[in-house]
């Protein structure tokens, strides 16, 4: 009692801790009574920087060097600060993180997970959002209500689901789950855990945001504390201004060109330097959000003026004001070190456009004309897009009205399609408020539902055939092939809204608007001025219509799911069998993937987003995406109990039914892209034990361990080219699995001989547990 009134005591903390600012920050630390809730949808749940605090001085003392921004809110949400191993790169960290965000594609798995834990109510603040599933097709308001039409069973039970576990619903036509967090949900030095690979979005308010699987989602929503393998850190100093035609985007699109698609893996890439302040909070959002192209846990920016603001725009004034009391705590320590530094001048980075078919191809725009022509890219570019989760804030959307309104004054419209994306229901109503929406439809612009869209291959597309090789642009972040309109033959570009809207007005490639000009119907050639547009409405946002449903108070009369509530698109899950405690024998090799394996190529997107959460019929479209090194096809591999080519789910089931237990074989950074965890649960539920790839992604690396499968890597990756697709392989050494000691394949070939290759893995204890109960799941209710 008496501690507790000293330390209440303003003269206590004076006497103890002497003047200045410095005393003002540890003093607002101890004596802070004031609560402020994390959102206005959560009036009961307060931003804690108080135990952060706490824990960052705990592990500094341990450490006893300064620490990176990243590394302040990753271990200031340690669930042990005092006693957990904390190496970078090495151990592992069980965190506390402080809300969960899912989409409605995610989410259904997840929900379904977390109804199988048993659990009455998530543990944090969570919610679901509606993006994913409403499909381009004619314009916003008939594609959303199609989809309310097509969706209804899946929408129904998302709704039913979040008010029933004490989840907040996002509703069809809110928009973007990243766009509706970063407006509503990150602020600096939260812990947000997202069901989608682009999460880190929130990063551009000074927030660790990570994209994760559904079972790790699982977790937190269970109050379970979450692992994460303790990143690295990648520090980019910016220095110089952004100016003219360089935005934001092209900050990543250059950072992706040097790193390549995997070149972050393990680490958070944590911007910082004189720079930052040249970069609005959205723009600095954009840059996170696109780091999940290069394989980064995730990325951040240090708290500053320009989200101070942005919070104050969006009704989180309380919170900016606390963040200024704890700002020591969300900026870098001075003399901080990196695993690898980049320096980046924004004085003289150029527009750059990324692409075709892998984001980390990386040209300035003023070159790419030249290059598609030796490279025989189609310069004609068909469809323009701007928008998405990436880009598609108020700041966006103005700079291409800019655009858009000095090409109508000469009477040009856009030769190539043109399509607008707003990212949430705010940022619809404030543009059509402010005449964005207009001008961008006057010259030629068809506007979208507040949704992913054509981003994640929700576009119904129509101005070619499939196999037609064509060329679009976009202000998107993912460019893989067929992503967006499920035409292999598409060569996607990546690059800022404000270029894309200048080579739609153009209609080529072959357009540097730094340099080159327009011709007006006159005959009048012209030059564009560089993009111009307010970085945050002067008349505040308009918040449109309310689209959001509050969890009730007590959802104990909710009704309980069943499965007889479903009809074709959802389905209850049922336990993956447990490991029966002995090795591995005479697994078939399903496929041997050669080259690039992405988890759109392990579990499409596009059509198959319907069966999100029907387990058995999605595992129809299992792996139908790669590369089969046999015979070069997709799709098509040969049963060795059969001797017929079939598609590889196909030849899963055939194996399944038969008992026989197979694996796949891959390449290098397989399972890059997505967060998509049915990329694990579909091997999973048609009889896979094992994954060995050359090297993985991290997010799909951890999903295969969630639903207990073996994600294995070459110790010698050349050893890739002694497993055949006739082979049989039996794993060895699982009885003593153990963190850091390889396990041995036992390759046995068709003419009879034998060879035996290293394999390593990450497993740590807990995750070992979770490959001898079957899955991450099954250990959690064992635990119970």
């Amino acid at each position: 009692m008496i501690c507790e009134q000293l330390f209440d005591c303003s003269w206590f903390i004076y006497v103890a801790l002497g003047t200045g600012a410095r005393r003002f920050h540890v003093s607002a630390a101890f004596s802070a009574k004031a609560k402020v809730a994390m959102s206005r949808f959560e009036p009961g749940s307060s931003v804690n920087y108080e135990k952060m605090h706490e824990n960052i001085n705990i592990v500094r003392k341990r450490l006893n060097r300064p620490l990176t921004l990243s590394e302040k809110i990753v271990y200031g949400h340690l669930d042990n600060p005092a006693g957990q191993e904390i190496e970078r790169g090495r151990t592992y960290l069980r965190l506390r993180p402080d809300r969960v965000a899912m989409q409605d594609a995610t989410a259904q798995m997840a929900m379904l997970q977390f109804i199988s834990s048993g659990l009455p109510k998530v543990a944090v603040p969570s919610t679901i959002h509606c993006d994913h599933l409403i499909e381009a097709q004619i314009g916003a308001a008939q594609d959303l209500q199609r989809a309310k039409d097509v969706n209804q069973e899946v929408y129904n039970f998302l709704a039913t689901a979040a008010a029933k576990y004490g989840v907040g619903f996002w509703k069809p036509g809110s928009g973007i789950i990243h766009q509706i967090v970063l407006e509503n949900y990150a602020y600096p030095g939260v812990m947000l855990i997202g069901t989608d690979s682009h999460t880190p979005n929130g990063g551009g308010l000074g927030s660790i945001s990570i994209g994760v699987g559904g079972a790790d989602a699982v977790d937190v929503m269970a109050g379970i504390p979450w692992e994460l393998k303790c990143p690295k850190v990648i520090g980019v100093r910016l220095t110089g201004t952004l100016s003219g035609w360089t935005s934001p985007k092209d900050v990543i699109l250059k950072v992706a060109g040097i790193l390549t698609v995997k070149g972050g893996t393990g680490a958070i890439v944590e911007y910082h330097g004189p720079g930052v302040d040249s970069v609005s909070c959205t723009g600095m959002a954009t840059i996170c959000n696109m780091g999940a192209e290069i394989g980064a846990t995730t990325s951040l920016f240090p708290y500053n003026h320009r989200m101070k603001t942005y919070m104050e725009k969006t009704g989180r004034g309380e919170i900016a004001a606390l963040a200024d009391q704890f700002k020591d705590d969300l900026v870098p320590d001075k003399g901080c070190e990196y695993d690898q530094l980049i320096e980046i001048n924004l004085s003289e980075l150029k527009p750059h456009i990324n692409g075709p078919f892998t984001p980390d191809l990386a040209h300035p725009v003023s070159d790419i004309g030249a290059i598609a022509k030796k490279s025989g890219w189609p310069l004609e570019v068909k469809v323009g897009l701007i928008g998405s989760c990436t880009n598609s804030s108020y700041e966006d959307m103005g700079r291409a009205a800019s655009l858009a309104k000095q090409a109508l004054d000469k009477g040009l419209k856009c030769k190539a399609q043109f399509t607008v994306t707003p990212g949430s229901e705010q940022i619809r109503a404030t543009i059509e408020r402010d005449g964005y929406t207009k001008i961008l439809s006057d010259v030629g612009g068809v506007v979208l539902a507040n949704a992913c869209g054509p981003c994640i291959g929700q576009w119904d597309r129509k101005d070619v055939k499939k196999g037609e090789k064509n060329t679009i642009v976009t202000s998107y972040n993912r460019n893989f092939t067929a992503r967006n309109d499920a035409n292999p033959a598409t060569h996607a570009f990546v690059t800022s809204p404000e270029i894309v809207t200048a080579l739609a007005l153009a209609g080529t490639l072959n357009f540097n608007p730094e340099t080159d000009y327009l011709t007006a119907p006159s005959g009048e050639k012209f030059k564009l001025e560089p993009p111009t547009g307010d970085e945050l409405p002067s008349r505040d946002f308009d918040p449109g219509q309310d689209t959001y449903q509050h969890p009730p108070t007590d959802s104990s009369s909710q009704h309980n799911i069943k499965e007889t509530d479903f009809y074709n698109r959802l389905q209850l899950l049922e336990p993956f069998d447990k490991w029966h405690g002995k090795d591995l024998e005479d697994l078939r090799v399903l496929i041997k993937v050669k080259g690039k394996c992405t988890t759109d190529h392990i579990s499409a997107a596009g059509p198959w987003l319907k069966f999100r959460g029907h387990l058995d019929n999605i595992s129809n479209n299992l792996l139908i995406g790669a590369v089969n090194i046999e015979n070069d096809a997709v799709n098509k591999v040969k049963n060795q109990l059969t001797g017929e080519y079939e598609g590889v789910p196909d030849v899963a089931r055939h194996y399944k039914a038969n008992g026989v237990n197979w694996l796949v074989v891959g390449d290098e950074n397989y399972g890059e892209g997505s967060s998509r965890e049915h990329a694990a649960l579909e091997p999973r539920h048609l009889g896979g034990r094992a994954i060995i790839v050359k090297s993985f992604a991290r997010i799909h690396e951890t999903n295969l361990k969630k639903q207990g499968l073996l994600p294995l890597t070459f110790a010698d990756p050349s050893d890739y080219d002694k497993i055949h697709p006739d082979d049989k392989i039996s794993i060895t050494g699982l009885k003593s699995l153990s963190p850091g000691k390889p396990l041995t394949a036992v390759i046995k070939h068709s003419d009879g001989s034998q060879d035996r290759i290293s394999l390593n893995h990450t497993f740590n204890e807990t995750q070992i547990e979770w490959f001898q109960a079957g899955s991450a799941l099954n250990r959690m209710k064992e635990l119970q």
